[in-house]
């Protein structure tokens, strides 16, 4: 059998060094450093764990206020923005 994935909207940020502020205000409290000395990958709360977010990766909130990061070439693969 096949299946399609239903469309579901969702909210998501893509992480840059730029953009720190705006990731962490994005994800609530869900998100910090990396405890590595000078790295720039971020670790998030996610339900299956903490997960590692490295520059470049997009960070979504689920359908239930979830949040998980996502390769940037998977997410264009599987996302396409949304005209509000």
């Amino acid at each position: 059998m096949k299946y399609r994935k239903k469309p579901v909207i969702v909210e998501a940020i893509k992480y840059t060094l730029e953009n720190s502020k705006d990731v962490f205000d994005f994800a609530k409290g869900k998100i910090r450093h990396d405890l590595l000395p000078r790295s720039t990958d971020l670790r998030i709360e996610t339900l299956e764990g903490v997960m590692t977010v490295s520059v470049g990766d997009y960070i979504i909130r689920g359908v239930k206020g979830e949040f998980y990061p996502c390769k940037p070439d998977i997410f264009e693969q599987t996302y396409e923005e949304v005209e509000e």
